[in-house]
């Protein structure tokens, strides 16, 4: 018998069609690209004229061939187009890139933003999953909240990105309550006022008091003096773990409890009950997925990064109900989703 015949090979494996998927989730080249792309401002010196890598080498003081790889991916994944040999421009998807688009995405990206650099704490999501706790201070020494607050310029890259995002929510909401009946209204952790100056701009006759922390307190008088709304609305430095310096008949807290983990939030939601005037309300603004069968990668992706930024969480209906009843407070109507999936809860005391 013959030992010279061939044997067969082991069969290869044919890669199933979900590997194409699971490669593009698990990529983390294309997000890292376009974060360095939006500290580079590459769009930007693109739109002024630098449109070869020489120049965008040079306006960026970057290495030229490292900078072309990272020039090629972005067009692989058509960020960027070259419409001739080393001429390069922004597609539709990579204007958002460009710091003065009315869309832009650069404060969800550039790690000199707060957000951008909040972001780059999810290398230790490791971490957040196995000790349950937020990862943000791992990072960077500092607490989030302690690095917005004292650094005035990633202070203001925070409430600027949230205020961009926010602002059509708050339109929206203001539309839809009734405010006959209101005669002073209490913003807690109202960020620089935005919320209460769009009330303002529909019932001028309600009073307001802000309440926040010294830094976007001062932004909120600043932006409050030059919308001459100074006299209508008093602002008030302070805690929202401290109770509440004046009593109100509508309570407000926009995008605040989502930052705090369930014990926080009841603090929080405490204070406000003792704040409320009788026969009262609450109004709360935040996302409030209906528990579907399917979960929203939106919803999940926030929640997420509440859990590595500081420890907060977003919640489902069920869960809001949960801490409203550890408050002493019950929800009476749940609005249908806003933009970016925001809802309004209204809540009164048990």
């Amino acid at each position: 018998m013959s030992t010279d015949e061939p044997t067969s090979s082991p069969a290869v494996a044919e890669l199933p069609p979900e590997f194409a998927t699971l490669m593009r989730l698990a990529d983390l080249v294309t997000p890292m690209a376009l974060r360095v792309a939006a500290n580079l401002r590459l769009v930007d010196h693109i739109n002024d004229g630098a449109h070869d890598l020489e120049s965008l080498a040079k306006v960026t003081d970057s290495h030229r061939d490292t900078l072309a790889r990272l020039v090629r991916h972005l067009v692989a994944v058509e960020v960027l187009a070259e419409s001739a040999p080393n001429h390069f421009e922004p597609t539709a998807l990579g204007e958002l890139l460009a710091h003065d688009h009315p869309a832009t995405q650069v404060g969800w990206l550039d790690p000199t933003h707060m957000i951008g650099r909040a972001d780059l704490a999810l290398i230790h999501l490791f971490e957040a999953v196995h000790d349950g706790g937020a990862v943000y201070k791992t990072r960077y020494g500092t607490e989030f909240w302690d690095d917005v607050s004292n650094d005035p310029t990633l202070g203001a890259t925070f409430y600027d990105l949230m205020a961009h995002g926010q602002q059509r929510i708050f339109n929206e909401a203001v539309e839809l309550h009734e405010w006959s009946e209101v005669r002073h209204i209490l913003d807690v952790g109202g960020a620089d006022g935005d919320l209460i100056a769009t009330v303002l701009a529909k019932r001028p006759e309600i009073n307001a008091t802000l309440l926040e922390l010294p830094g976007p307190a001062a932004r909120a008088r600043a932006k409050f003096e030059k919308a001459e709304l100074a006299d209508k609305i008093t602002v008030v430095d302070g805690s929202f773990f401290d109770p509440l310096p004046t009593t109100a008949d509508l309570i407000t807290l926009s995008f605040v409890l989502h930052n705090w983990s369930d014990e926080d939030a009841v603090r929080i939601l405490r204070n406000c009950t003792d704040a409320l005037e009788p026969d009262g309300s609450l109004l709360l603004i935040e996302c409030a997925e209906q528990s579907p069968a399917k979960p929203d990668p939106g919803f999940t992706s926030g929640d997420i990064r509440m859990m590595a930024y500081f420890g907060g969480r977003e919640r489902t209906h069920d869960q809001w109900q949960e801490l409203a009843d550890a408050a002493g407070m019950r929800i009476v109507s749940v609005s249908d989703a806003l933009a970016y999936g925001a809802r309004v809860l209204t809540l009164v005391k048990s």
